[in-house]
C-alpha cells in the first residue's frame, strides 16, 4: 500500500515578504519630505509651513527633475511642482513615479490647475494641494496621510504578490510532488521533500513512481543544481519526461538520453544540469536495474543493515551534452529489503564535529535506524537526525523516496 493513501511530504512554510510599516506617531520623526520646486519663495514657504505642522521630518529639496532623480535620498513623501524647468504636468508626474514607484507623491499645483491636480490623482499621485491655500495644519495632513495611504497599497500590492507566488508554488509543487500511479497492495512508499532556502516551497529536486501491469516498478530521483522557480520548472520538465518515456515502454538509457534533450533544450543557461537515478524492480522484487546519470547509489535497507547498491556512475544531464554512456547495474535485493532513493542534500549538510556529513557517515546513520520497519517513520527519525547535527547551517532541497515490501512475493509462495 502506500503510506496512509498518499506521499507524505514535508515542506518548509511559506513566509511572506517583508511588509512596510504603517505611519504612526512614533515613526514621524523618521519621515523624509522631497520638495522639487524651482520657485525659491515657494520653497521657502513650504520649508516653514512643514516645520509648524504637526509631523517632524527630514526636509530636502531640488530645483529641478534632473536633480532629484540624481539624489540618493529615499523620501517618505515626494512635494512635486507640476512646472519645473524639465517637465511638466503628468510628464513630470510619470519620471517621480518612474524613479520612486513605492513612495508617496503630493502634486502641487497653481490656483487655476485643480483639473491637472486631479488627473495626477488618477494618475498614481496619492494627492494634491493648491499652493494659495496652503498651510501647516493642511500641509502635515496631507504628507501624513498621503504616507499611510502608499505604504497601505504596497503592502496589498505585497500580499497579493505573495498569494500570486503561494498558488504558482502549488502548481509546481503538484508536479514535483506526483500521485504514484502504483496498484501493488503490498508496496509501501514514503517520501520526504525538504526545500533548502527558508522562504520557499519549491525546489530543483524530484521524484516520481510507477507500476507496470505485469507489477514492474519504475523509480526516479532527481536534483537539478540549484533551487527556485527555474530549476523548479525544469524539474518538473524531466520528472514529467520521464512518466510519459517510462509508461511508452522505452528502455532506461534512452530515457535518460531523450530527458538530457528535454533539459538543454529548456534549461535558461547552460550552466544548468540535473543528476537523476532510475530504477525498475522486477515483479518478484528479487532485483533491481539501476542506471545513474551522476547520482548517488540508492541504499538497500534490512533490519540492522544498510548498504549503497553497487552501480555504474557516468555524467550528468547536459553537463556535457551527448557524451553520457549511461549503463544498466543489475542488483540483487534480499527478501523484505527496502530501497531509499535520495538527493545529495541529505548528506551534504554538516555533523556535530563541523564537518560535511558526507555519503559514508550519512550511509552509516541509516543503518543505526534500519531497526525502524515503517517507512514513513524511518524518514522522520532520519531527517530529524539529519537535521539536529546540522542545526539549520546547511541550505540545499533534500528529497527523499522509500520503496519497501514486507517480504518477496516469491519468498511467501509455499
Amino acid at each position: 500500500m502506500i503510506g496512509d493513501g498518499e506521499l507524505r511530504t514535508a515542506l518548509s512554510p511559506m513566509v511572506p515578504p517583508a511588509l512596510p510599516r504603517p505611519a504612526t506617531a512614533s515613526m514621524r520623526a523618521d519621515l523624509t519630505v522631497l520638495l522639487i520646486e524651482d520657485d525659491p519663495g515657494d520653497v521657502t514657504l513650504t520649508r516653514e509651513f512643514l516645520e509648524e505642522s504637526s509631523i517632524s521630518s527630514r526636509f530636502e529639496q531640488a530645483a529641478s527633475l534632473t536633480e532629484a532623480e540624481a539624489s540618493p535620498t529615499t523620501p517618505d513623501c515626494v512635494l512635486l511642482d507640476l512646472h519645473l524647468p524639465d517637465g511638466r504636468g503628468l510628464q513630470a508626474l510619470r519620471r517621480v513615479l518612474d524613479r520612486w514607484p513605492d513612495m508617496a507623491v503630493v502634486v502641487l499645483t497653481g490656483l487655476d490647475d485643480a483639473a491637472v491636480g486631479t488627473a495626477a490623482v488618477a494618475a498614481g499621485a496619492q494627492d494634491y494641494l493648491v499652493k494659495g491655500h496652503l498651510d501647516a495644519v493642511l500641509l502635515g495632513r496631507t504628507v501624513q496621510y498621503a504616507i499611510q495611504r502608499q505604504r497601505a497599497l504596497v503592502t496589498e500590492r505585497q500580499l497579493r504578490e505573495s498569494r500570486m507566488q503561494a498558488r504558482e508554488n502549488v502548481r509546481l509543487q503538484r508536479g514535483l510532488l506526483p500521485t504514484p500511479l502504483i496498484t501493488d497492495p503490498a508496496l509501501t512508499v514514503a517520501s520526504r521533500y525538504v526545500p533548502g532556502r527558508g522562504r520557499s516551497l519549491l525546489g530543483g529536486d524530484f521524484f516520481d513512481i510507477v507500476q507496470d501491469e505485469d507489477g514492474t516498478i519504475h523509480a526516479v530521483v532527481g536534483d537539478v543544481c540549484g533551487n527556485g522557480p527555474d530549476e523548479a520548472a525544469i524539474g518538473v520538465g524531466l520528472r514529467v519526461g520521464w512518466r510519459t518515456l517510462t509508461l511508452a515502454g522505452v528502455d532506461k538509457t534512452s530515457r535518460m538520453r531523450l530527458l538530457e534533450q528535454v533539459l538543454v533544450a529548456e534549461r535558461p543557461h547552460e550552466a544548468m544540469f540535473a543528476t537523476a537515478c532510475t530504477i525498475r524492480v522486477d515483479p518478484d522484487r528479487s532485483k533491481a536495474v539501476i542506471v545513474s546519470a551522476g547520482h548517488p547509489p540508492p541504499l538497500v535497507i534490512t533490519p540492522g543493515a544498510v548498504h549503497a547498491a553497487p552501480i555504474r556512475h557516468d555524467l550528468g544531464l547536459g553537463m556535457f551534452p551527448g557524451r553520457g554512456r549511461w549503463q544498466e547495474s543489475v542488483v540483487t535485493l534480499p527478501a523484505g529489503a527496502g530501497l531509499l532513493l535520495y538527493t545529495d542534500g541529505v548528506y551534504e549538510g554538516f555533523s556535530d564535529d563541523g564537518t560535511r556529513l558526507g555519503e559514508e557517515r550519512f550511509v552509516e546513520l541509516a543503518a543505526k535506524l534500519s531497526t525502524i520497519t515503517d517507512p514513513t517513520d524511518y524518514l522522520t527519525a532520519l531527517l530529524a537526525d539529519i537535521q539536529r547535527i546540522d542545526a539549520g547551517r546547511h541550505s540545499d532541497d533534500t528529497a527523499l523516496l522509500y520503496l519497501a515490501w514486507p517480504s518477496s512475493p516469491t519468498a511467501e509462495q509455499p
